[in-house]
């Protein structure tokens, strides 16, 4: 019997007999598709998370791509404790919101997603400050200058326009943190070490064991010796210490990468809070981790093979999307959602659920079939919705569920319920005809923005630039002259609205790049949202998107710097003096700019 479901439009769309048979071979006894909310098999208490009084604004950042003078070609803890106090006192900004800083392959290559890191669980140490940590400062006269020399180039192309180079910035960063590590701790700090590593337990030395497999092996454990397939004391034949002898050291180092990451979030969200933010760092979590990585090695138990998750087609992929990642089985994910939840939120005001559709349903796609082939699983949303606003209560931060796409009507209602904020972007915001929704009409108890890192900034809307850069990687599933048309179209429909409230200035036809950017970040303010995120990048001029889903070396996904609309870099010093970002905050604010 085929299965239906919803697509973007409302129209019902058959599942394939083929898909059916397939995710129910995955997944043993569980039954996809139905377009109603599953029944709860657990009953659980009703859980809020903490909610935001009164309306509060902050960057959405790209952190690896914010750099400054001092950081090493790649931006770091320090760089986000500089933009979060300055944007607080000069701005009045309330939070930071992040990309996923998960942690990656502890070796090069270093996959650019960062929604697809190695464990959700834990950092990823190139966000590292190298000179901030504290046995820095104890090194020889020689040793300093060795590391001073390390990080002098990568200084330098900070500067430059040049790609982020994470594998560049890794080799150098290992190389000192190496020689950092020479340095004996104090006994305070050994003992706050220790205190970290009996805190986060087998979690931690699943991580450092598979880290140090994975130098050994290579980074996808799926490609191991069967002996070491599965952590210690998982499988009957798996070896009581997997580590190669005389590697024990690497382990540690490991965790100590780790416990040196913490401090540093724990130090950026101190420096927000204590420059006036409200909430602070709002960290991000990713939907999945790589099928080959820490996560999936030492999860295998809640993980199901042979299928991928992604999405369903939409607007703006029209194609669809595989993530590539393993999605848990649906009865097994309450346990392993606590421990993201509390790991995620340790050292955050805020957290960012990347497709928290995923509480409720996960478009799942057979391994051979294409994304437009997939079908939805059903999950436990009561169970898995308490799970986590029961997490944020008990960090006490404040929960945005990222509900972009294909979404069930009645899931805004439960996540409302929940206190978990949803995310409206201004290119999704349409009335039943499809025109622009005016400001009014707009949900409070979101995040309002006016794209994502998935989309072209505004300037490429304006511009036309959006059609050109998909037309060109093939993305186009229309001819090329009926999607100029058709954004050309729908450009002119958001002028008309924007002209209405009197937010453009000049010919209303024909706004500079700067003057609709402005325009639009005015018009969310005028909104009841009670969260507006103003994206970095679009402040600055930016017309490159930092990703573009359907692609993967076809475009440099995840490594532009911050940069102008001429593609020139912009440094966080630049930031307090530049007229854009002057601007576009002043819009949200509802104050007059004077530049």
């Amino acid at each position: 019997m085929a299965t239906r479901y919803h697509d973007w439009r409302g129209r019902e769309v058959a599942v394939s007999e083929q898909t059916l048979a397939a995710v129910l071979d995955a997944l043993g006894d569980a039954s996809p598709g139905s377009t109603g909310p599953a029944p709860s098999a657990t009953p659980v208490d009703l859980a809020v998370a903490p909610c935001p009084s009164g309306r509060a604004w902050g960057f959405a950042i790209q952190l690896y791509s914010v750099r400054s003078r001092a950081s090493w070609g790649h931006g770091d803890f320090a760089d986000l404790a500089d933009l979060a106090t300055w944007s607080a006192r000069d701005l009045g900004a309330d939070f930071v919101l992040v990309n996923p800083l998960h942690a990656a392959e502890p070796l090069p290559p270093i996959s650019p997603s960062p929604y697809l890191p190695m464990s959700r669980h834990y950092l990823s140490p190139l966000y590292l400050r190298i000179e901030d940590i504290p046995e820095y400062a104890q090194l020889s006269g020689v040793d300093q200058a060795r590391i001073e020399a390390l990080g002098a180039p990568l200084r330098a192309a900070s500067t430059s326009a040049s790609l982020i180079d994470r594998d560049t910035v890794w080799v150098a960063k290992r190389a000192a943190l190496e020689l950092i590590r020479t340095v004996p701790m104090s006994a305070a700090r050994r003992a706050a070490f220790d205190r970290f590593r009996a805190r986060e337990g087998k979690v931690l030395q699943d991580w450092a064991t598979w880290c140090a497999l994975a130098e050994a092996h290579g980074p996808d454990w799926r490609d191991w010796p069967a002996r070491i397939s599965a952590p210690a004391g998982t499988r009957s034949d798996s070896p009581p210490d997997q580590v190669p002898a005389g590697a024990a050291d690497l382990t540690e180092f490991h965790a100590w990468l780790q416990w040196s990451a913490a401090e540093q979030a724990a130090s950026a969200q101190a420096a927000a809070r204590n420059a006036g933010m409200r909430i602070g760092v709002i960290a991000d979590l990713a939907v999945g981790s790589h099928p080959g990585g820490a996560d999936a090695w030492a999860g295998q138990d809640v993980l199901v093979r042979g299928v991928s998750v992604g999405a369903p087609p939409d607007e703006f992929n029209q194609r669809g999307q595989d993530w590539t990642l393993p999605p848990w089985h649906p009865a097994r994910a309450a346990g392993p959602l606590s421990g993201l939840v509390a790991a995620t939120t340790r050292n955050a005001g805020g957290l960012r659920i990347d497709h928290v559709m995923s509480l409720s349903r996960l478009w799942w796609i057979p391994a051979g079939l294409t994304p437009d082939q997939g079908t939805y699983v059903r999950y436990d949303h009561e169970l898995l919705g308490g799970v986590l606003a029961a997490g944020a209560a008990a960090a006490g931060t404040v929960v945005i569920g990222e509900d972009l796409g294909t979404v069930e009507p009645w899931l805004r209602g439960f996540l409302a319920e929940r206190q978990i904020i949803g995310t409206s972007m201004l290119w999704f915001e349409r009335d039943a005809n499809g025109l622009p929704l005016p400001p009014g009409q707009w949900r409070a108890g979101c995040l309002a923005t006016v794209g994502t890192h998935d989309l072209p900034p505004a300037a490429a809307f304006l511009t036309g630039e959006e059609v050109t850069i998909r037309a060109g990687l093939g993305l186009l599933t229309r001819p090329e002259p009926e999607e100029r048309a058709a954004a050309a179209a729908d450009r002119d429909r958001f002028l008309a609205l924007l002209a209405s409230e009197g937010l453009l200035p000049g010919d209303a036809t024909a706004p500079s790049t700067a003057d609709f950017t402005v325009a639009l970040y005015a018009h969310l303010a005028r909104t009841p949202a009670v969260l507006i995120g103003v994206s970095l990048a679009e402040a600055v001029g930016e017309v490159r998107p930092q990703n573009m889903p359907g692609t993967t070396d076809q475009y440099p996904n995840w490594r532009i710097p911050l940069g102008d609309e001429k593609g020139e870099p912009v440094l966080l010093e630049d930031l307090p003096g530049h007229a854009g970002v002057r601007a576009v905050t002043a819009g949200v604010r509802g104050v007059k700019s004077t530049s």
